[in-house]
């Protein structure tokens, strides 16, 4: 895993990722032209999230069989055909259908995760993580300012006929540039049955590794106390993250803002220089700090709300909030990464796409509801919603001190 590889990887994250969240700050003006109604907007982006979570289930375990440059090379030359789709796209029919085609083949991502931690010594795992997810930021927050800049000069498809182009120049790099991914899974041992199966069964040799296997694996990862804890944990920040980020330009460009599409998309710089500065979660994670930066993480995300709920009174309060929302997300992310590629070293593929549907439910969750809340109840609706979801994961790391942690993981090593 060197300097090249990193950055080509980390590359890659940001511009799958930009696909699925490109959209946000230019909701309005996609609704308009494509006749969604605002209290549906948020489906524009829940669609692609939804498509996500299929990809999480049925493409990324993949990885655990097949070379992995080889799936990233393939999903990103489908990410550049749905993503072309959308930038066509004549009615909303067109465009829900690119934008979940885009987010099915965006978890290449986590297939460029899980290659990181599969390549990474384990001293430098949490480092190379850090790195490369912090491509992922850069393509949400990064995406964002693209967009609104784009949208104001070319209209909102421009964002995702560049993306297009990117996804497909990329699909060609990452073949002639990364190693081989020339490793197979182990053999399924007994110990990936659960525990209440009969001492037959657990007494059975090693079953070769295969697609049905690795799902029935994918399955029983959901068994696990520090899986379980790690994926809420997830679920109520990603959801978190997407109250903010799905509903954020709909105040800003009413009143008394009344902000452009440019203007919104710069907020994304704030979110950028926090995500940014949590980089560092990944080495904290390999000293050992994983749960501590976590639990601190999450006081600083429920904190943050109390500055974003100024945003109909004061910009400089919303910006501190969003610098401080972010920094806790990447933060978080990053150690419950770290944490679980540790403890199921043998099956990251599986491991990294199992958590990840904690991220895509929660992802969803909050683009959908934060439209319908603040066109029922203005931005006190998300405000509160935010708040709650933070708390919730708050309570979800409080909670895991007193739940098994070490030794249930043994289930899924091979």
């Amino acid at each position: 895993m060197n300097r090249r590889t990193r950055l080509l990887l980390a590359v890659v994250c940001g511009v799958a990722v930009a696909c699925v969240y490109a959209g946000q700050p230019v909701l309005g003006p996609m609704g308009r032209e494509l006749g969604v109604t605002t209290d549906a907007l948020g489906r524009l982006v829940a669609a692609g999230q939804l498509g996500y979570l299929a990809g999480l289930v049925l493409l990324v375990p993949l990885g655990d069989l097949f070379d992995r440059r080889r799936l990233i090379a393939a999903h990103l030359a489908l990410v550049a055909s749905a993503t072309a789709l959308t930038a066509a796209a004549p009615a909303a029919w067109a465009a829900f259908a690119g934008l979940a085609g885009a987010g099915v083949f965006a978890v290449v991502v986590q297939s460029a995760v899980a290659y990181t931690a599969a390549i990474s010594p384990a001293a430098e795992r949490g480092r190379n993580l850090g790195v490369v997810t912090s491509g992922v930021v850069i393509g949400i927050l990064g995406g964002r300012v693209v967009a609104g800049a784009l949208a104001d000069v070319w209209g909102w498809r421009a964002i995702y006929l560049l993306l297009a182009l990117l996804a497909a120049v990329l699909a060609v790099l990452t073949l002639a540039l990364l190693p081989p991914d020339t490793r197979r899974a182990p053999a399924l041992t007994p110990a990936l049955t659960p525990a209440s199966a009969p001492a037959s069964a657990l007494a059975a040799a090693p079953s070769p590794a295969t697609y049905g296997r690795i799902l029935r694996s994918f399955a029983v990862l959901f068994t696990q106390p520090l899986f379980l804890t790690r994926g809420l944990i997830a679920f109520f920040l990603f959801a978190s993250f997407g109250t903010l980020w799905s509903g954020l330009s709909l105040p800003l460009a009413g009143a008394p803002w009344h902000l452009s599409e440019t203007q919104i998309g710069l907020f994304g710089l704030a979110g950028l220089a926090g995500s940014l500065g949590a980089a560092r979660s990944g080495r904290w994670g390999d000293a050992g700090h994983a749960r501590r930066v976590t639990g601190l993480a999450l006081a600083l995300l429920l904190i943050s709300w109390a500055a974003i709920a100024q945003l109909p009174w004061s910009l400089p309060a919303l910006i501190a909030g969003v610098v401080l929302l972010d920094f806790a997300v990447q933060a978080v992310h990053v150690s419950n990464q770290h944490t679980l590629t540790a403890a199921y070293p043998a099956r990251t593929s599986t491991t990294i796409g199992a958590y990840m549907v904690f991220y895509s439910l929660g992802s969803a969750l909050g683009a959908a509801a934060t439209t319908a809340l603040f066109d029922a109840a203005g931005w006190l609706g998300p405000t509160v919603l935010g708040a709650v979801l933070a708390l919730c994961a708050l309570a979800t790391w409080a909670v895991s001190a007193r739940l098994p942690q070490q030794g249930q993981v043994d289930a899924l090593t091979a």
